[in-house]
């Protein structure tokens, strides 16, 4: 487990570091840091692997919204949880509408941490339960022409219907995280999504099963 933590305050961050040990008892939980958007962008370069980007709202040399849009075109299939000091309503429907895996307050306990990025990491998308209750995404973009797949994205497609995360589907496949990323990216550009969700519901538009996707 690889998590990079993006945020100026030094103290947050080993606090988050301090936190986030306890994420999976069974496996150790690397994570890296950076102060701003410059750094946590070359961080995400160097490593491939990352499984999670925890991205403070307000950073000194760009805001999150403007970070998000920068990650989502660089590693469109790496999830990333935008923190946020004040509970904003605006600012989580616009990030989480913007392909954000998550918006998480601040002022919340760790447990709560813990178990929303479970969520994420599980493929899912969360808010705090005040806000869910509203919209938090945009619909996809409505196209006439269903998407094509290659047999292995077809594999890939079915795994993340039924819930898998990308390790869970590596494993099952026999194949890297990287090309499973890969994969799983190829499918978001083929449904025209941001977000493992969205892509769901356009499959779902267009007829793929998740016990049987081949057509």
């Amino acid at each position: 487990m690889k998590i990079l933590v993006v945020d100026d305050h030094a103290l947050v961050r080993e606090g988050l570091c301090q936190v986030l040990q306890g994420l999976d008892p069974h496996e150790e939980t690397v994570v890296l840091q950076a102060s701003h958007c410059k750094s946590a962008f070359e961080q995400a370069r160097l490593h491939p692997d990352l499984d999670l980007v925890l991205l403070d709202y307000h950073l000194p040399d760009m805001n999150g919204l403007a970070a998000l849009a920068i990650f989502g075109k660089q590693h469109p299939e790496l999830p990333i949880v935008i923190l946020s000091g004040s509970a904003n309503p605006s600012i989580m429907q616009r990030v989480l509408s913007q392909g954000a895996a998550g918006f998480i307050t601040k002022s919340g306990r760790s447990d709560e941490l813990i178990s929303a990025l479970r969520i994420v990491l599980d493929g899912g998308i969360y808010a705090p339960p005040e806000f869910q209750s509203m919209p938090s995404q945009v619909q996809p973009e409505v196209t006439n022409t269903p998407p094509v797949f290659t047999p292995r994205q077809e594999e890939v497609l079915k795994l993340l219907l039924n819930g898998c995360s990308n390790r869970e589907i590596g494993e099952h496949l026999n194949l890297s995280d990287e090309t499973i990323k890969n994969h799983v990216t190829s499918i978001l550009r083929a449904f025209g999504v941001k977000t493992r969700m969205q892509a769901a519901m356009e499959a779902g538009r267009w007829g793929y099963g998740r016990a049987n996707i081949s057509r």
